[in-house]
């Protein structure tokens, strides 16, 4: 299942007592605030979700699997994610269910 922006705004509703516009205003604030950080180079920790830090990689030869033919793929960052443990315990437990 995938969740929307939509639906967290939905949540948020539900779980406090502000207004749909305060919600997604919230929604939209918390990406941008993640989305600067992580442009800068600061690594995002939420306690008890996880962390999303950035990650440089470097050029290297790729291959194109059907033909088999050599391409360059470019060094760039890209966004990784750790899970805490305590969210790790959370799905775990749900899986065993």
């Amino acid at each position: 299942m995938t969740i929307t922006k939509s639906e967290l705004v939905q949540v948020v509703m539900q779980h406090s007592e502000i207004k749909r516009g305060d919600a997604a205003k919230f929604i939209e604030d918390f990406f941008e605030i993640m989305s600067v950080s992580l442009e800068k180079g600061d690594d995002v920790k939420i306690p008890g979700f996880g962390n999303f830090m950035l990650r440089s990689k470097k050029a290297r030869v790729g291959r194109n699997p059907k033909t088999g033919e050599e391409f360059p793929i470019t060094a760039r960052r890209v966004v990784t994610f750790r899970p805490s443990n305590i969210l790790k315990l959370a799905i775990r437990d749900q899986k065993s269910k």
